[in-house]
C-alpha cells in the first residue's frame, strides 16, 4: 500500500515538468519568472520619465523669454507706476520717425520691398504694455498687420492681458509667457469673462476689431 502511495505521488510530480520532487518549481525558474516582469516595468517607467523630460524642455523652450526683449524698469512691484499707469506706452515709446527708420531697415535685411512694407508692423515681440524693451533687437520683429497671427489680433490679444495683469488676475510674468509663446490663442473668449489663458482657446473673430497696443 505504502508503495502504491508512492509511486501515485512519484507520478503526479513526475508530470509537472516545473517542479521538483518535493513540489517546488525549479530555482532557475523561479528567478526567470520574478525577474522578468520588475525588468520589464523598470524599463517603461524609464522610457516614459526620459518622455516626460523631452516635453516639459520643448514647453519651457517654447516659451523662454530672452531677458532682452523686457525693459527692467518694469517687475511685478513696479506694475502700478508702468503698465497699469495711463499713458504709460506712449510715454516710453520712442519717436515715430525713429520707428519708421528702425522698420525700413528691417525690411531691407529681410529682402521685402520698400512699397510691400505698408503690409507689415514692426512688431515688440513683448509689447509695451507688458513690460516689453521699447527698442531692444532682440524685441522687435516684423508681422504682418492682418491674418490670424498678424499685428492687429496681438495688439487686441495683449491689451486683455494688460487688463488682466492690472486687474491682480494674471501675473506679469504669466502674460509675457502667453503674449511670446502661442498668443493667437489667448484672444477667444478668455478676455471676456476671466483670465484663464491655461485653456487657450481658438481664436475667432475678424481682424478689424477694437483697442491697440504698443
Amino acid at each position: 500500500m505504502n508503495a502504491g502511495l508512492a509511486h501515485t505521488r512519484f507520478t503526479h510530480l513526475s508530470g509537472d515538468p516545473t517542479r521538483n520532487a518535493n513540489g517546488a518549481p525549479p530555482l532557475a525558474l523561479v528567478v526567470q519568472r520574478g525577474s522578468t516582469h520588475p525588468v520589464r516595468k523598470t524599463r517603461r517607467a524609464a522610457l516614459l520619465l526620459g518622455l516626460a523630460a523631452m516635453l516639459a524642455l520643448r514647453f519651457t523652450d517654447a516659451y523662454a523669454l530672452d531677458s532682452g526683449m523686457l525693459d527692467e524698469r518694469v517687475t511685478q512691484q513696479s506694475i502700478g507706476e508702468t503698465i497699469c499707469r495711463p499713458g504709460y506706452a506712449d510715454a516710453v515709446a520712442p519717436p515715430f520717425d525713429e520707428w519708421m527708420a528702425r522698420k525700413e531697415q528691417m525690411l531691407a535685411e529681410r529682402g521685402i520691398d520698400k512699397d510691400d512694407g505698408v503690409a507689415f508692423a514692426l512688431d515688440r515681440r513683448v509689447p509695451l504694455v507688458l513690460g516689453g524693451s521699447p527698442d531692444a533687437p532682440a524685441n522687435l520683429d516684423l508681422l504682418p498687420w492682418a491674418g490670424r497671427g498678424g499685428e492687429r489680433r496681438k495688439a487686441r490679444a495683449a491689451v486683455m492681458l494688460k487688463r488682466c495683469v492690472c486687474e491682480g488676475k494674471l501675473s506679469l510674468a504669466q502674460a509675457q509667457a502667453a503674449i511670446v509663446g502661442n498668443w493667437s490663442m489667448v484672444y477667444s473668449g478668455f478676455g471676456q469673462t476671466s483670465c484663464d489663458v491655461s485653456r487657450l482657446d481658438v481664436v475667432a473673430g475678424g481682424d478689424d476689431g477694437q483697442g491697440g497696443a504698443h
